[in-house]
């Protein structure tokens, strides 16, 4: 059965060396035809250069540059729109998603199961990655209707025609966990290893995941705009309330109503909800501007594959 395993790189030039041998250690060439697609996501580092290095003494590795840094889920994208497995299995550069795991997302695959995520007996990430794991989490329950018992890792397996699905998906703002959760409903999760990072630092930070969570937000539900009539309809509810109390103890009771610094925070409270949800709605008739404007998702360089 042909293999394509897919690692997007960034800054890696440490350590995806290392992830490409362990991937030659776990799996036996005589017994699995593979190819590996290493995708250099703009590295600032000599990432290109080590990968076509790579690629060059290994006939069954091919390497994509793009021409600038896209983020994971492009780049990610990008290796599916080559590749040509059967199976195939994304995981990260650096060296913390041990290749011989994957073993146990093919096995699960071959049971019947069309999307198989790794999920972690001890997660080995730094606080923030484990942070943005649990918003993540949060998030794609309540947004794009995940199971609660299914834990949507960076480590996973998929079969052919799920990624033939999801690459029709020509948005400039792509969210792989989302694509992965409308295209069927036949995952699961098999229990893997997670290693300590031994090499460099994460290239995660606030910004890269505050973009990861606006993109799951607005790529794939509308629930954030239903969220916003919700939250209008009830301070309207409580603003009619109000008033009515207000008036009951004027006219009727004939008790003056003060209080000028509660009147002004429920205005400048009432005033952030109102510009919060025109920045949801904004942030929608944005990105159907670029979207209408046929922003890429990436763009590639150049390949190299092997002769």
């Amino acid at each position: 059965m042909q293999l394509s395993f897919i690692i997007p790189c960034y800054n890696s030039e440490k350590s995806i060396s290392g992830v490409v041998y362990d991937i030659y250690k776990a799996f036996d060439r005589k017994e699995y035809e593979y190819e590996i697609i290493l995708v250099n996501d703009g590295s600032k580092d000599n990432t290109k250069s080590v990968i076509w290095e790579l690629a060059k003494d290994n006939n069954n590795i091919t390497t994509v540059d793009l021409a600038k840094n896209c983020g994971q889920d492009s780049a990610v994208l990008a290796g599916l729109g080559i590749c040509s497995g059967e199976y195939i299995i994304v995981l990260d550069d650096d060296g913390q998603n041990p290749p011989i795991e994957a073993h146990k997302l093919i096995s699960a695959l071959d049971s019947g199961y069309d999307i198989v995520w790794g999920k972690y007996h001890e997660k080995k990430h730094s606080f923030l990655r484990r942070f943005e794991s649990k918003v993540n989490d949060i998030m794609a329950q309540i947004i794009l209707n995940k199971p609660k018992g299914i834990y949507l890792c960076g480590y996973f397996a998929i079969k052919k025609y799920v990624k033939d699905e999801i690459t029709k998906y020509d948005g400039p703002y792509p969210y792989i966990r989302g694509l992965l959760l409308r295209t069927t409903t036949n995952f699961t999760n098999v229990y893997i290893e997670h290693k300590v990072r031994e090499i460099g630092e994460s290239t995660y930070n606030f910004r890269r995941l505050f973009m990861l969570w606006v993109n799951g937000f607005t790529s794939f539900s509308v629930k954030p705009l239903r969220l916003s009539t919700i939250l209008g309809f009830f301070s309207s509810i409580l603003g009619f309330a109000s008033l009515i109390i207000v008036i009951i103890k004027t006219l009727i009771i004939g008790k003056d109503v003060a209080g000028w610094a509660s009147l002004v925070s429920i205005i400048l409270f009432m005033g952030g909800i109102q510009l919060l949800m025109l920045g949801v709605v904004g942030e929608y008739i944005g990105r159907i501007f670029i979207s209408l404007n046929k922003s890429p998702q990436y763009v590639i360089r150049d390949i190299y594959r092997p002769q």
